[in-house]
């Protein structure tokens, strides 16, 4: 259980480090995040959590069965075709967040795989910071 509320910190300060990148570049309208209060900064972290599991929750899920379907595409490509994957998987997450009116708003496919990419690198360096605290050893 630890484990997996570590995950999910991880997930959402990613996440909120992707959509800081995204509007300091002045590409705010690829990625962004969308608070179920505006202006309200509880509120605002309180969807960066729940995005934050609802992301750990398809990747973990969807995406495992999915990297295990098609792992002869993953041989095929080297490996390229994660990046379409985590692309569509960060799309869906886009799109279940939009079903209940607020959280993450993705622009576009390559805005999906842009910020799949960016969260992905993000998400890596954060996990590497926090993971002493999921109780994982580190070898």
């Amino acid at each position: 259980m630890r484990r997996f509320v570590v995950r999910a910190v991880v997930n959402a300060i990613a996440l909120w480090l992707t959509t800081l990148l995204f509007s300091l570049l002045g590409q705010a309208d690829g990625v962004r995040v969308v608070a179920y209060r505006p202006n309200d900064p509880v509120a605002t972290v309180l969807t960066f959590l729940l995005l934050g599991i609802i992301f750990g929750l398809v990747n973990g899920v969807l995406g495992t069965a999915i990297r295990i379907v098609a792992f002869p595409l993953y041989l095929l490509t080297l490996g390229l075709i994660s990046l379409i994957v985590n692309g569509l998987l960060f799309l869906l997450v886009a799109w279940i967040s939009s079903v209940i009116h607020f959280g993450l708003v993705v622009d576009g496919f390559w805005w999906g795989v842009l910020g799949a990419l960016v969260l992905g690198v993000i998400g890596w360096v954060v996990g590497l910071i926090l993971r002493p605290l999921s109780g994982r050893d580190q070898t």
